[in-house]
């Protein structure tokens, strides 16, 4: 089977997938679609089986390999993700899997592969470097190469999401998809354009990454120079041939958002809607909370498509969140270098309700004078207006210092 699937492809994969996969959630979001004027729906593929999509497609594909063909192992390169998919789905089948990884995978990631009974080899910056690591042990072991994206089979398995987006609600207007090298909108895309040619189609890509809007521009799959973005999941390089093609005939449009936006939405997923989402699984929800496009009184459905996210940018993007809601700030001040000091600062921020998180001290650097030291003091807030109470009384007190943001 060569070139893209059709949709008796996609119902077929429906059939093999029965019992492997999770038909997930498909949740209707009321706090979304206030903030983005849409009527907003959310597959939550960050509920599959490994923590993403990816499990469809690889499944897929390593079954329709006959046992022959599989008495090497399979092989595969991935950021993450499709990794663990092929990982799960060899094993289930009793295969033996190796994967390529960049190196700069999240730990978790690297672990939760293993886990699965995979050979894990971290090689290259990238995925099209693990991938090209992943081709030569290919060809040189007689392992199938499962590749993430660029496959018929891969594109079925995924496009059983649109399956199940239309037997869920068959009234969406749009559908928004992340896209890095395009198996999963193009998958999505096939199935629906078939059961509605109406139903507008729209992916969406990391700011930093941006390989399929910039080949579409062109006419032909390009190559980036440079990628950079925290949504690794969709980090890549080059689109496939078959993905682009598909992105081309049936994908309406393609929109692009940054990372501030997709840390953001994020955020937003877990203090809202208590679902833990990794930022390429967020990427979509991104586009129509910050409107990238006119989503305005439109059913639109979001694909979540992950939630393998490394513990370490949680962190920080709960951190972030967290102050741009005013629930948390960050004041640096200086004091005189004496006994009690600090105390009277942290006397006024405790009377006054804030909860303190960290404190940090500095004497070394140039701009602190000698005899004195700054304190850097970050605290928790039940509501964003005590922040101005805290600066007036620092004030009043002729406290010197500076809100940092």
């Amino acid at each position: 089977m060569s070139g893209l699937p059709d949709y008796s492809d996609i119902i077929k994969a429906q059939k093999n997938l029965k019992g492997i996969v999770k038909n997930t959630p498909f949740d209707h979001s009321k706090s979304f679609s206030a903030i983005s004027g849409a009527n907003v729906f959310m597959k939550l593929e960050n509920m599959q089986s490994t923590g993403s999509f990816k499990v469809r497609g690889a499944y897929n594909k390593i079954s329709s390999l006959g046992r022959d063909e599989l008495n090497n192992g399979v092989v595969c390169a991935s950021a993450g993700n499709h990794a663990q998919g092929v990982a799960f789905a060899a094993g289930m089948m009793g295969v033996k899997s190796t994967v390529y990884m960049p190196v700069f995978t999240p730990p978790l990631k690297v672990i939760a592969t293993r886990s699965y009974g995979a050979d894990v080899v971290l090689e290259g910056e990238s995925f099209d470097d693990a991938m090209a690591a992943a081709t030569r042990y290919s060809e040189e072991s007689g392992a199938k190469l499962v590749h993430a994206f660029d496959d018929k089979y891969i594109i079925a398995g995924q496009g059983t999401i649109g399956l199940e987006l239309f037997q869920a609600n068959d009234t969406l207007d749009d559908v928004v998809v992340p896209v890095g090298g395009g198996g999963l909108i193009a998958g999505i895309a096939i199935a629906l354009k078939e059961m509605n040619p109406d139903i507008r189609i729209i992916g969406v890509e990391a700011e930093g990454a941006q390989s399929m809007k910039r080949s579409l521009e062109a006419g032909k799959p390009l190559k980036l120079e440079s990628m950079h973005t925290i949504a690794d999941g969709i980090a890549v390089k080059t689109p496939g041939a078959l993905t682009f093609e598909a992105v081309r005939k049936y994908v309406d449009q393609v929109l692009v958002v940054n990372d501030t936006e997709i840390a953001h939405a994020t955020y937003l997923l877990l203090q809202r809607a208590k679902l833990l989402a990794e930022p390429s699984g967020a990427a979509a929800l991104a586009a129509v909370l910050h409107k990238k496009a006119d989503f305005s009184g439109r059913n639109t459905g979001v694909i979540i498509s992950g939630g393998n996210i490394y513990m370490g940018l949680l962190e920080q993007i709960l951190e972030k969140g967290m102050m741009e809601e005013g629930l948390r700030a960050r004041i640096a001040v200086l004091i005189p270098d004496i006994a009690g000091e600090l105390k009277s600062i942290i006397s006024i921020l405790v009377r006054l309700g804030a909860s303190i998180n960290d404190i940090t001290h500095e004497r070394s650097i140039t701009t602190v004078p000698v005899g004195f030291v700054l304190v850097t003091i970050t605290f928790n807030l039940r509501e964003s207006s005590q922040l101005d109470t805290i600066c007036r009384t620092l004030e009043e007190r002729n406290k010197k210092f500076e809100v940092l943001k």
